[in-house]
């Protein structure tokens, strides 16, 4: 079983990520942090947005377990910075890769862990959502003088997901991660029961 019933700050809200290798993590989360101090999430990519699951998460988990080994290993390039006009969110586009994400998240999007998403899904590295300002110009300016000045690798390869969940404090929690192609996994929370 993926969780703890005494942890009761956990809510039914759940999504696959691919998390942001250094050193451009400790680059995107400098950056998140200037633009939204309050944010503490790690840089990663969302292949299939929060949801909460009408399945248990087990079987959520043996999904994504079955599904993951059939998806390659793929490299995944950081483009530009722009903003989502409906929602305010500031964040970095996807070029190379962005197909890969699409068809995972397609995929992913089934059966323990189908959902309707509230946007069409659009592959993208979150750096400032939710922040209550107005100024969303002005944070989506400073995020591009700041990307403009990163000077290292832009690209990077997924080989992995991870499943988390989230909590009232909205802290994301990772349950467990799938390798791409390989078949094996990694639990990185002990099995109890839910």
């Amino acid at each position: 079983m993926l969780s703890d019933p005494s942890r009761r700050d956990r809510i039914n809200s759940f999504a696959i990520v691919t998390y942001v290798p250094e050193p451009l993590a400790s680059f995107l989360h400098g950056l998140a942090g200037e633009l939204a101090p309050e944010s503490r999430h790690r840089a990663h990519l969302t292949i299939l947005p929060p949801r909460p699951l009408t399945a248990a998460p087990d079987d959520a988990w043996r999904y994504i377990r079955s599904l993951a080994p059939g998806f390659r290993c793929f490299d995944i390039e950081l483009t530009e910075v722009r903003v989502f006009p409906i929602s305010g969110v500031v964040y970095l586009d996807v070029g190379a890769g962005a197909d890969e994400l699409r068809e995972m998240h397609a995929v992913f999007n089934s059966r323990a862990l189908a959902g309707r998403e509230l946007f069409e899904f659009c592959p993208h590295l979150t750096l400032a959502q939710d922040t209550g300002r107005h100024d969303v110009e002005q944070m989506a300016e400073i995020a591009r003088r700041r990307w403009n000045e990163f000077a290292g690798d832009r690209r990077f390869r997924v080989e992995s997901v991870t499943f988390v969940e989230n909590t009232l404090a909205n802290e994301w929690l990772d349950l467990g991660e799938c390798r791409l192609g390989a078949g094996e996994m990694q639990l990185l929370e002990p099995l109890v029961a839910r």
